[in-house]
This record gives structure tokens, C-alpha cells and sequence, in this order.
């Protein structure tokens, strides 16, 4: 389907708090809690077993209000962490719009400094384009495939550091930490010495906020992100469909992969009894 070869998203399932809770809740509104086929919903208000409503498999309760009342409210006292490895930038575009969910991810303000020492330590090479392709390469940090594209991708990096590097006079002031100036010319004329010595010296602080111009959507990168279960059933509907674009549909995809059949039972059809 698509011409150029990309890497899919990994997704782990770091925390569940139980459908038990949204249960509790919905109890809650209409003190019906010795309506419950659940033993730890019907004695909550006397003798609370939070382990027992942890590990609540199903709901009668729920069940209804999802799929005969659409009364989904209640589904949003029950959450989901995913830790999601190896998706990309231009995913977060995406994520962006789902207003109701937390979300961490790897910051380039503070991890772009490998990229930088590469580029200061290919200025020392004879084929300083060439030396720096070769060094980004090695990080897998695209989620791109292809070794000709990522020629044209790391070449742009290269191309637009260059640029910023002729017309700014203390670049090494803001991309190099001041004690590890001094390697600049300790180094002279070894690319490869140069980029070890950088990477195991001081890093500058917060140097991503001089260089994120050079940032496409094809980096990877990695987040945690927490849904409702009322957030993630929209988040399902929206992502895991053929119209949405092929990258967020593989990451939905993957973070269904690992959601267990107990909230699925109530927010995906497909998996209703």
C-alpha cells in the first residue's frame, strides 16, 4: 500500500485500574449496590475488598448503561496506561486532537544532543555529509525503512545544521556544554574520536530548543499515554478505522492488541458477547 517502508509502534499495557470502580460508581448514583451480581460491589459501603473490585471481570451494570443506555460517563472512572515505543512525530499531530488523555513523550528539547555531536564531529571530516549520515544511521531513530529516503531525510539534517552553522557565529557556543569546548580542538581532524569524546562529556542543557527546525515527523518517538475508558473507546472508534491516517491506525491497532477483553466487552462492538 505504501511505497516507502516504515516501522510499526510496539505498545506495552503499564497499568489497568479495573472496571471495578467505574461499577462502584454507577452504584453510587442509583444506591444499587445489592443489585450487583458482584459480592464486592453488593458489600462496598460496609466492607470495602478493593483487591476483589480491582480484579472485576464483568459488569451487568456497565454493560447496560454502555450498550443499552449509551450512558458513558461512568466509563470514565476507569483507566489505561500504554507505554508506546517507536511511533512518530507526525502521530502526535493526531494524538493531539483527542482533548481527554495524559500524555508524556520523549522530549527533543533534551535528547537531540547526539545529533548535534555528530554534526559538530563531522565538521572535522573530510566528507562532513557523508561522516554525519554515517553517525545518525547508527541511532534507529527514524521510523522510515528505507536506506535511500533516509539518505534524503539525514541529508536534510545535515543541510539545514549547515545553514544554521554559517550564519551563526557562536554555534558551538550553543550546541557544545562549555566544558566540553575544549574537545573541538583536542579533536581536530578525528570525526569519530571527537563524537565519542562528545557523547561521554558534559551535554548542553536544553540544546533541542536551538535545533528543533531540523525535527520531521518521521523521528520516532516514544510516550506514555493514559486513557479513560469512555477516551479510549472514542480513540478506537476514530483510529482503528480505514479512513484515519496508516500510522495512528497502526498504533490504535497495537494499543487494542493489548487491551484486555474486559474493557473491550465494553466499548468495541466487535468484541460484544
Amino acid at each position: 500500500m505504501y511505497n516507502i517502508a516504515y516501522h510499526k509502534p510496539t505498545v506495552t499495557l503499564l497499568h489497568q485500574t479495573g472496571i471495578g470502580v467505574s461499577e462502584i460508581a454507577g452504584r453510587t448514583c442509583y444506591d444499587s449496590f445489592d443489585k450487583s451480581e458482584n459480592l464486592s460491589i453488593q458489600n462496598a459501603m460496609s466492607s470495602l475488598d478493593l483487591e476483589a473490585i480491582y480484579e472485576l471481570d464483568s459488569s451487568e451494570l456497565l454493560d447496560s448503561l454502555a450498550w443499552v443506555h449509551h450512558h458513558h460517563s461512568i466509563l470514565e472512572h476507569t483507566t489505561l496506561s500504554f507505554l508506546v515505543r517507536g511511533t512518530s512525530r507526525g502521530v502526535l499531530q493526531e494524538h493531539a486532537r483527542h482533548r481527554i488523555q495524559a500524555i508524556s513523550v520523549k522530549s527533543t528539547r533534551y535528547t537531540m544532543s547526539s545529533v548535534i555531536n555528530a554534526f559538530v564531529a563531522s565538521l572535522e571530516a573530510d566528507s562532513s555529509k557523508d561522516e554525519f549520515y554515517e553517525m545518525v544511521l547508527g541511532f534507529d531513530m527514524f521510523i522510515i525503512d528505507d536506506d535511500e529516503y533516509l539518505k534524503i531525510e539525514i541529508g536534510a539534517m545535515f543541510d539545514k545544521l549547515f545553514y544554521q552553522y554559517k550564519r551563526t557565529s557562536n554555534f558551538l557556543d550553543i550546541a557544545v556544554a562549555k566544558s566540553s569546548l575544549p574537545l573541538v580542538d583536542e579533536y581536530k581532524n578525528r570525526p569519530k574520536e571527537l563524537f565519542e569524546a562528545l557523547q561521554n562529556g558534559k551535554k548542553k542543557r536544553n540544546v533541542g530548543d536551538a535545533f528543533k527546525h531540523i525535527v520531521t515527523d518521521n523521528w520516532k518517538v516514544d510516550m506514555v499515554v493514559t486513557f479513560n475508558l469512555r477516551s479510549l473507546k472514542n480513540y478506537f472508534d476514530l483510529r482503528d478505522s480505514g479512513s484515519a491516517y496508516f500510522q495512528i491506525q497502526w498504533l490504535a491497532q497495537a494499543m487494542k492488541a493489548v487491551t484486555p477483553i474486559k474493557y473491550l466487552k465494553l466499548i468495541d462492538k466487535s468484541f460484544k458477547d
